[in-house]
């Protein structure tokens, strides 16, 4: 990949590096932070080397030329005024240069603007977020309605309490797994994974991991929308998932509606809430009519946010015999197995490059536990 903006824009980190060679950078870290508990082979998993990212947020710089793109400086001082950007996926590559321009077309959907933001899906559907310091009146909506027609997306206007949804406010992924095509609803400003190829490989794994080491039920702390559960689900004859978010659980739910999966039990709650539930020591309204103790749950995964692992969920999820753990936080997970390599071995581990071009990265590992 290159880009003209490499050395300024602050998005891309790693632009001195070819790819294979930030790739390698990666493996050698992932490989140095396993290493006190795995000795095995780790699995690399690339991401295109370009075109790659379906979620994108951009800040609007206004001059007497007019609105431009811009992201932050390398130097987190300054900003850069983009005229283009090499890692958004295609749907959006294709959309956002027509976008601005009529923007600076139209006094009413420039006034005031501050920020866009792009969600898009491998089948070139597109959602525009638009953002502003100005309350949006009847004159915004009919111009971002032609705006949306002509460029044919969907629109979604904001400013300080106010959300205008002129169609849809979410898009429709589609990804293919294992010989069968998943659907899901990904909603703008909710959480989804930014790199959908790699992601479709994340699943793969996934789901190659539960169908070899898999036992018992299935349970999946930090579920989302269902990314994980919902294909891991037909590997399994009873699933129970928990997630904080009332809206991603609204999305897991349709989720499910969309693939025909009804085996999957998703509950509103913290992973610690959920340890309480499991272990009798609180008990929830939520899950009245839901009985924990029918589920022998043998396998777990857990994708956390960056922090990784409170100790109780640590202590909980050492009761099951086969743990799959998906980390963004490599440091963090390297933290979370020192505890868990005490019941656990770890018998398999993966890279997944979801952010080219920056120092990020994503790993898996299972763990089993030797005595099941």
């Amino acid at each position: 990949m290159q880009c003209k903006h490499f050395g300024a824009c602050g998005s891309c980190t790693l632009y001195d590096k070819s790819y294979p060679a930030q790739l390698a950078k990666k493996m050698g870290r992932l490989s140095t932070l396993l290493a006190p508990f795995y000795s095995g082979a780790i699995m690399p998993h690339p991401s295109p080397d370009g075109r790659f990212r379906a979620r994108a947020e951009f800040k609007i710089y206004q001059d007497a030329q007019g609105a431009h793109y811009a992201m932050r400086h390398l130097n987190k001082k300054d900003f850069v005024r983009l005229e283009e950007c090499a890692m958004v996926a295609e749907p959006i590559a294709e959309t956002m240069w027509p976008l601005i321009e009529k923007i600076n077309e139209n006094p009413i959907l420039k006034r005031k603007l501050f920020g866009i933001e792009f969600l898009s899906t491998t089948r070139n559907e597109v959602l525009v977020t638009m953002l502003y310091h100005r309350k949006l009146d009847a004159q915004w909506e009919a111009a971002a309605r032609e705006l949306q027609s002509v460029l044919h997306i969907h629109i979604i206007g904001r400013s300080r309490g106010q959300k205008v949804v002129l169609s849809e406010e979410f898009v429709t992924e589609s990804l293919e797994i294992g010989g069968r095509r998943y659907l899901y609803r990904h909603y703008e400003q909710s959480f989804t994974q930014p790199n959908p190829f790699v992601n479709r490989q994340m699943i793969a794994w996934a789901m190659h991991q539960a169908a070899r080491y898999g036992i018992g039920d299935f349970c999946e702390l930090y579920a989302g929308s269902g990314n994980f559960t919902i294909p891991l689900s037909t590997l399994f004859e009873k699933v129970i998932a928990t997630e904080i978010s009332k809206r991603a659980i609204r999305a897991a739910k349709e989720n499910c509606e969309l693939n025909a999966i009804d085996n999957i039990t998703f509950v509103r709650m913290s992973s610690e809430e959920f340890t309480e539930a499991l272990e009798g020591r609180r008990a929830f309204n939520r899950l009245k009519d839901i009985d924990l103790q029918s589920y022998k749950i043998g396998t777990v995964l857990i994708d956390p946010p960056r922090a990784g692992l409170d100790e109780g969920t640590r202590n909980l999820i050492a009761k099951f015999d086969t743990i799959l753990y998906i980390s963004c936080n490599p440091e963090t997970l390297a933290r979370d197995l020192e505890t868990l390599t005490r019941t656990h071995r770890v018998v398999e581990a993966a890279l997944f490059d979801q952010f080219a071009y920056t120092d990020h990265m994503e790993a898996g590992v299972v763990l089993i536990n030797p005595g099941r």
